[in-house]
């Protein structure tokens, strides 16, 4: 398994832990405590504790963002592995530095979470909830700077 995957597991399974707990919880001390029982060797510390600490300040921002993107689904009644991995998701997506984490690869490591410890169609619910805010957004790695170098390549490879 990857670094960052890695890494989004063990914040995966703190928040999971957390919320489960009502809240309640010191989610730094389940945090160190996952890193070191799951992942001891871990070279990229540091992005776990961002995106913990990136999750846990804008929890309230992504959680109305989440109720308005799925409001079929109220946030109590989503799973509880799906709503943290719509979190980390929704958090990368619109908060992380893109040229750390693109948007699309943020949606694909959403859904790969939700695969991995979500039920059967928690990839699917996933997918629906991010990709319908990833156009919301104006699909940014899709922007006319990203069109434009695609009809300067096949210019150049046509000349």
């Amino acid at each position: 398994m990857a670094a960052r995957q890695l890494g989004r597991s063990v914040v995966l399974q703190s928040l999971y832990e957390w919320d489960f707990e009502g809240k309640t919880g010191d989610l730094q001390k389940i945090i160190e405590r996952n890193l070191e029982e799951f992942a001891p060797g871990l070279a990229d510390k540091d992005f776990v504790k961002r995106l913990s600490n990136g999750v846990l300040e804008k929890i309230k921002d992504l959680d109305g963002i989440i109720e308005k993107a799925a409001p079929e689904w109220p946030l109590p009644q989503v799973a509880v592995v799906d709503r943290n991995v719509l979190r980390i998701g929704l958090y990368e997506l619109l908060f992380a530095d893109r040229k750390e984490v693109p948007p699309r690869v943020a949606i694909n490591e959403a859904i790969e979470l939700a695969k991995t410890y979500g039920g059967q169609n928690s990839g699917k619910f996933i997918n629906g909830v991010l990709g319908t805010i990833y156009r919301e957004i104006g699909e940014p790695d899709k922007g006319p700077d990203k069109e434009e170098k695609n009809k300067e390549k096949s210019s150049e490879t046509e000349g």
